[in-house]
């Protein structure tokens, strides 16, 4: 998998060692057919997902394997089980003891083969698959060192149409920020699931932050640098072209990185949205939680090390919380027909979600000791720029907050925790995942209409449930109550 940006741009991005600021006008690229064209695909370069490619098989040899040693102990009943599984392993246990071992054994041998053949296959029918995803990146309008400002006003709408909403943007401008550890391109992910260009063509002019992939002299950048310097000059400039002050929405990572710029630039934002951002770490604490702090602080020693964390090591750090579920997730792939739409949405979302971008060594001391490890931000020692960060301090400005109901990678109570914080506050928990929320099939119903609803200074309707009746109102922040987490499938972004 390439890490570097999918980009038009006709000039070289300044040296890391001596970032500039310039404002930058280009002409958007030229529009392509729907689905890649034969020198698009020709062109692919090979897939090298899922990362990291060998922890993966090894975690599953060692599940299944797993799976044929249990079977004795399964046996005389000495397996011990997770508590909600307690009632079923009893069940499980009892009904063994009917069968010959030898037969069962091989049975559970029989499908661990299975199940390894089944990744493979997916695997590969992954890495062979036509998808390329050919969207043209709009005109680039701001660049500092490798971060880049890029305006999905003036972008191609590489076939999203208004539709019959009636949601019109009578070109309001917003800015877009996404996390520094998954590429900018989620929110434009493919000809289908594009929330930018979904804007775009109702009349908004969304601005998206594309932070780049840090190097040379930018991974010794911190968070206070890409809030401070780099997120204020522009949500400067988009003040500038809005003639006054304009809505900043953030996304996961992004969102902790929203409400400090918003904070140290308050005069320039009109309003904030936050979408699936933590703030308080300790809430709803897991498991899962704890064996990142774990796995983190051991981490950093290679970030000590090498100046910064690999994208490797931050799949592996996401992952371990279901080793499973990527391998489950790529034996469903294989059964599907690779000419289908939801093959291609899988890839899509597979080959963004291994593009993964490093995090300087800074940022990643910031993530995993002062965030999941000290829990600073919800503990009110989260300072940037000589400031400590607090929601509470934007006093009574409008705000969006959206929680997915099924969000593993942010559970629910950790994001609900910022209601707590913002006194205006609105509260929508879309019924979704932590990705799902942002390019699932029911993305535009669950979180992109209400959005722009927000955006537009309108009340945030009831989202529909399936069959059109309302499932729930939006709230007000103090009146919101966190919802419990199911179980989805994680992704590995922050």
């Amino acid at each position: 998998m390439s890490r570097a940006a999918s980009t038009t741009d006709d000039q070289p991005a300044p040296s890391p060692e001596k970032p500039a600021s310039r404002a930058v006008r280009r002409k958007p690229a030229a529009a392509t057919p729907d689905g890649p064209t034969p020198q698009a695909a020709a062109t692919r370069p090979q897939r090298r997902g899922p990362r990291p490619m060998h922890y993966h098989l090894g975690m599953t040899s060692a599940l299944l394997t797993s799976s044929v040693a249990a079977l004795p102990m399964l046996r005389d009943g000495s397996l011990p089980w997770a508590p909600h599984l307690a009632e079923r392993g009893a069940h499980l246990t009892q009904v063994m003891q009917g069968l010959e071992p030898a037969i069962i054994g091989g049975y559970v041998a029989a499908e661990a083969k299975r199940r390894l053949e089944a990744l493979l296959a997916g695997v590969a029918r992954y890495r062979d698959h036509p998808y390329v995803r050919d969207l043209p990146d709009p005109p680039v309008i701001w660049q500092e060192g490798a971060t880049r400002l890029l305006d999905y006003g003036a972008a191609d709408p590489a076939g999203f149409t208004p539709g019959e909403d009636g949601i019109r943007g009578e070109g309001r401008v917003a800015l877009f920020v996404p996390s520094l550890v998954n590429r900018h391109y989620v929110m434009d992910l493919s000809r289908r699931r594009s929330l930018m260009r979904w804007l775009s063509v109702r009349g908004f002019r969304p601005l998206l932050v594309d932070w780049g992939v840090p190097e040379g002299a930018e991974l010794d950048l911190a968070v206070e640098d890409y809030v401070a310097s780099r997120l204020g000059r522009m949500i400067a400039l988009a003040n500038t072209l809005a003639g006054g002050p304009v809505p900043v929405v953030g996304y996961c990572m992004g969102g902790l990185l929203t409400i400090a710029g918003v904070q140290l630039a308050r005069n320039a934002v009109s309003r904030m949205a936050l979408m699936a951002t933590p703030w308080d770490f300790a809430a709803g604490d897991t498991a899962e939680r704890r064996l990142i702090r774990v796995l983190g602080r051991s981490m950093l020693k290679t970030v000590e090390q090498t100046g910064s964390m690999p994208v490797d090591m931050l799949q592996i750090l996401f992952v371990a919380t279901d080793p499973a579920m990527v391998p489950r997730k790529f034996r469903d792939f294989a059964a599907l027909d690779p000419a289908s739409t939801a093959a291609c949405d899988f890839v899509a979302l597979e080959d963004w979600l291994n593009d993964g971008v490093p995090l300087a060594g800074p940022v990643a001391r910031t993530v995993v000791h002062d965030w999941y490890g000290t829990n600073q931000p919800a503990d009110g020692k989260w300072r940037v720029d000589g400031q400590i960060i607090d929601p509470a301090a934007l006093g009574d400005m409008p705000v969006l907050i959206a929680v997915p109901e099924r969000d593993r990678i942010v559970p629910p109570p950790t994001a609900a925790a910022l209601a707590e914080r913002l006194p205006r506050a609105r509260l929508i928990r879309p019924a979704a995942g932590h990705i799902g929320m942002m390019v699932g099939s029911r993305s535009a119903r669950e979180l992109w209409e209400p959005l722009a609803h927000w955006l537009r200074e309108e009340p945030v309707p009831a989202p529909a449930a399936p069959g059109g009746a309302p499932r729930r109102r939006a709230t007000r922040a103090k009146a919101a109550t966190p919802a419990k987490s199911r179980s989805p499938r994680p992704a590995a972004t922050l």
